[in-house]
């Protein structure tokens, strides 16, 4: 249930792509955009062979998301700044600094982990963990002299993932794929074969590739190669 509490957008700044070591303050949007758009992309092959009429595509793989939104940056007296006490919205001649400052903070390598930051977004609720991998500057509004005071910045975050959950995820238990697995105690390798390829049949033909003995009695913590087997004809 909505708690009825005014949420701005903040950008969160860390040194490690885990989120967990902060760095600096949260940027704070001076208003909330509009809408945000959450990019999901699948890639596939589309070989054919020659003299066929179509082939059915095959799955390459799945690029992270990617989140875009837009962060509007104003000085022209419009937007009343009683509605954000952050000292960064109070009256100024332009809105340069204010730019460079959300450049450097986005897009600025950071010496000790050699790159860019990595961020969190949270309006609410966590967006997404990512790296910032583009940032497009519109200038709307200009002074007599021609310093900006009105821009919108269109930023487009890569989705990161910790290694865990990807994995997770994915659950690439394939029988085409090759996979090492780590005995554990009760393990028989007729058991570790029905897990990966769904059924225990293989486990001659792993004990050959792995050159098992005794492959009834496995020492738990030997890693087991399973190699890709083609169901279709074994």
């Amino acid at each position: 249930m909505a708690s009825g509490k005014f949420e701005k957008l903040q950008i969160i700044a860390f040194s490690d792509p885990g989120c967990e070591n902060q760095v600096g303050e949260p940027f704070v949007a001076m208003m909330n955009p509009e809408n945000y758009v959450q990019e999901i992309k699948m890639e596939f092959e589309n070989g054919q062979g020659q003299g066929t009429s179509g082939t059915q595509p095959k799955f390459k793989l799945k690029p992270p998301e990617e989140l875009s939104f837009e962060i509007l940056f104003d000085n022209t007296g419009i937007i009343n700044d009683r509605d954000n006490p952050n000292p960064k919205y109070q009256a100024k001649e332009d809105i340069s600094q204010d730019i460079e400052e959300f450049k450097e903070f986005l897009m600025g390598y950071e010496g000790e982990i050699h790159q860019p930051k990595f961020f969190k977004f949270v309006w609410g609720t966590s967006l997404m963990k990512g790296i910032c991998q583009s940032l497009h500057i519109t200038y709307k509004l200009f002074n007599p002299d021609g310093k900006p005071i009105r821009a919108i910045c269109k930023v487009s975050i890569r989705e990161l993932k910790e290694e865990e959950r990807r994995v997770a995820e994915e659950r690439n238990a394939s029988p085409d794929l090759t996979h090492y697995r780590t005995v554990k105690a009760g393990d028989t390798l007729p058991l570790m074969c029905y897990r990966i390829y769904g059924h225990s049949k293989y486990y001659i033909q792993v004990a050959k590739v792995n050159k098992l003995t005794n492959f009834r009695h496995l020492e738990p913590g030997r890693e087991i190669f399973f190699p890709p087997v083609d169901k279709q004809t074994k």
